[in-house]
Formats: structure tokens, sequence, C-alpha cells
């Protein structure tokens, strides 16, 4: 796998090395939701410091994945994206809805370490 996934206490963190070719991004997903369950991790983050830029599938199957692991009961959070390719996936339209985001790794486990916030309409008072 190209994507390197390493644990880290009930974590797993997937750093992305490069642009993805498709078939790449799809195996990465298959591999993470595979793992979230056999792991029992209560999370993913998904470090995405060193690319230099991001395409319409890749955000959509980042958003999916993400989706995929909620299901399986553990959050996500993304870090690392570039000033450049925040800029460029605005300009372009392309988001990640309902997907948590972080500055860098040390947030995103700050960040994973938190409680939870509580899903629309359900909790609080």
């Amino acid at each position: 796998m190209k994507v390197p996934i390493l644990e880290q206490g009930p974590f797993l963190i997937a750093t992305v090395l490069s642009a993805l070719e498709d078939d790449e991004l799809l195996e990465l997903r298959t591999a993470v939701v595979e793992r979230v369950g056999r792991c029992r991790s209560r999370g993913v983050i998904f470090d995405l410091t060193a690319l230099d830029v991001m395409d319409s599938f890749a955000c959509r199957t980042l958003r999916d994945i993400a989706t995929m692991i909620r299901l399986r009961g553990a959050r996500t959070v993304i870090v690392g994206v570039q000033p450049e390719v925040a800029f460029a996936m605005v300009q372009l339209g392309l988001t990640l809805d309902n997907v948590e985001t972080a500055l860098d790794l040390e947030e995103g486990l700050a960040c994973m370490s938190a409680k939870p916030a509580a899903a629309p309409g359900h909790g609080g008072p």
C-alpha cells in the first residue's frame, strides 16, 4: 500500500505522502475502513501535509471514507491541508463537509483525544 497506516494508541494515522491515483484512493478506503474494525480504533487521522494538490475525486473519496468510519463508530480528522490546497479547493467548490480538520498532527491528536461533539439532533439540553 502506498499510504502507511500507523497505530497510535486508539487511533490510526494515515500519512498521504504524494498525490494518489483513483485506484490507490479506493485501496486506501478499503484498508482504512477494515483496519478501524480490526484494531477497534476510536478514530483515524489523515495527514495531508505533503499534498500540494487535491482533485474532486480525492475530496469526495475522503468524505466517503469519513462517513464510512463514522458508521463504524470512529471519528475522522484531516490535518495538514496546505494553504494553496485550501485556496484551490474553495475556488473549485470542493468541500470536506462534516469532516473535522486540524492544522497539524499534534492538533489532530488533541482533537481526537477531546470528547467528541454530539451529532446534530443528538444529546445536549
